[in-house]
């Protein structure tokens, strides 16, 4: 066998030497020529600058709504009157929480468990902010930081206790049946208390967003849907009422964060394993209320939305009120104001209806139940401190949303036998018809804040839009028959308008 050739190194070696001068000599000489050298404009090896800035993005049609002058004027009457005094609240929620913690500490003492983290009052805890903020002008006044803190508590704190609402306890006797409205035990509502005291009313998900209610329903056996609620809050904020609470959407652990954490004993019996493996729950009522209507987690996840408490009653009493349009909860009957069109004329002669701002309060109420396509609005309630031109709250909206197929156009029925609407809430609904400020492109991006998001599918966004049109068409046909100084009540001293958005609102 030949042995190697000893020759290869020294040629491997001599081609090493020659690319290494021809790299010093030849290549590297070039390169700093290259580099040294001007540059023409369109060379295309020119050495890039800093990176062009990115396009400017569309500017926010909610925060111009919310920048208008319609929503930023002050009440002519000065500071709001607020609801609460601090020193009264805080005194009050402190004997609270230590009766809540000293209850919770027995009953587990009792079951022989070890005592968990107890939630402490704290003077800065959002949902106590809340309360303190509500004042005769609304639930919280505009661009409050309360409000967007409890939102954000609502979605992350965790829960310490869950029981029945208090409607699901009148069902069962097991509660004052005088202080409540009309129990449902078609929908199960929870009430949640979160790590920091603060209280949630929870309504779970019963109904797919792209769901429509069959035409075929009654509007009082309706399903309720937790999207509803979450939207219904959004609408309100964007027509400047501010009488629905803070709402948001959250995902629950049914299991970590209702079942173990709760020590009502009926609750605990009502929850059960699907046969696909979900943890269920149902409410435990006379009537439809069994296995086939409850609600599953996935397999323990449960969407649902969460609407802060407003104060307890002890310290700021409501009055529940019905409506003067109540509709008829029986499949055949009628009320009169559905058969009789002089109707309004007989409820302005009744008090407070006869001289206060009550009427037009009804008729903001109409508006806003048109607008979300709610029929289920039998009673109102109203802080007993302001008196009777107090606002109105517009409480569980959860039937809203239900067909964005139909306008049930008798709900403005306040609007259109009366013919009497507030400047302010006009001047508001006139603006969100305009491109600018589309109501359905506002309240898209309102709820792309929520973590839900999306709430509402586009056709009930598009329907919106439709359902306003409806409403101002109502205004014009009462302006035209009785004039505007009868139809439209100047509410406020009216604010300044600029001249460009003036002329689109009075056109």
């Amino acid at each position: 066998m030949p042995g190697p050739r000893r020759d290869r190194p020294a040629v491997l070696l001599l081609l090493g030497a020659l690319l290494a001068a021809d790299l010093y000599f030849h290549l590297w000489p070039r390169a700093r020529r290259e580099l040294a050298a001007p540059r023409a404009p369109g060379c295309p090896c020119r050495r890039r600058g800093p990176p062009a800035p990115p396009p400017p993005r569309a500017a926010s049609a909610l925060r111009r709504l919310f920048a208008h002058p319609l929503y930023r004027a002050a009440a002519p009457r000065g500071p709001a009157e607020p609801l609460l005094g601090a020193r009264e609240a805080l005194r009050y929620y402190r004997r609270k929480a230590a009766r809540w913690n000293r209850r919770r500490r027995l009953y587990r003492e009792g079951l022989n468990l070890t005592a968990p983290a107890l939630p402490q009052l704290r003077p800065d805890a959002s949902w106590l902010q809340f309360h303190l903020g509500i004042s005769r002008d609304g639930l919280y006044p505009r661009g409050s930081p309360a409000v967007g803190r409890l939102l954000r508590d609502m979605q992350a704190l965790s829960t310490v206790s869950a029981d029945y609402s208090q409607d699901e306890k009148a069902l069962l006797g097991a509660c004052d049946c005088a202080q409540i409205v009309k129990p449902s035990g078609v929908h199960l509502k929870l009430v949640l208390r979160l790590q920091d005291f603060g209280k949630a009313m929870f309504k779970p998900m019963r109904q797919k967003r792209e769901e429509e209610t069959p035409e075929d329903f009654f509007y009082f056996v309706d399903f309720q849907r937790h999207n509803a609620e979450i939207a219904a809050f959004h609408l309100d904020r964007i027509l400047d009422f501010r009488r629905v609470p803070p709402t948001v959407g959250r995902l629950i652990n049914v299991t970590k964060e209702i079942l173990e954490v709760t020590r009502n004993e009926i609750l605990q019996s009502v929850f059960f394993v699907s046969p696909a493996s979900n943890v269920c729950f149902f409410a435990k009522c006379p009537y439809m209320c069994k296995t086939e209507y409850a609600v599953c987690g996935n397999p323990h996840l449960l969407e649902g939305s969460l609407s802060a408490f407003l104060p307890s009653l002890n310290l700021a009493p409501r009055l529940s009120i019905p409506n003067p349009w109540i509709r008829s909860y029986s499949f055949d009957g009628k009320e009169e104001w559905e058969v009789n069109p002089l109707y309004c004329d007989t409820v302005r002669e009744i008090y407070p209806y006869s001289n206060s701002n009550r009427l037009l309060n009804i008729v903001d109420m109409a508006v806003f139940d048109f607008l979300i396509g709610n029929m289920d609005r039998h009673h109102y309630e109203m802080f007993t401190k302001f008196g009777d031109d107090g606002f109105l709250l517009h409480l569980d909206n959860a039937r809203g949303f239900g067909r964005h197929s139909h306008d049930e156009t008798s709900i403005l029925a306040p609007l259109s036998q009366c013919c009497i609407i507030k400047r302010t809430t006009l001047l508001r609904l006139q603006l969100l018809a305009q491109p600018e400020y589309r109501l359905s492109d506002v309240m898209r991006e309102s709820l792309l804040q929520d973590r839900l998001a999306p709430v509402l599918t586009e056709p009930h966004l598009l329907a919106l839009d439709r359902r306003l049109q409806l409403i101002l068409k109502a205004v014009r046909k009462c302006i035209d028959t009785y004039g505007e100084g009868k139809v439209v009540a100047n509410d406020t001293t009216q604010p300044e308008v600029p001249t460009s958005d003036r002329a689109k609102l009075t056109s």
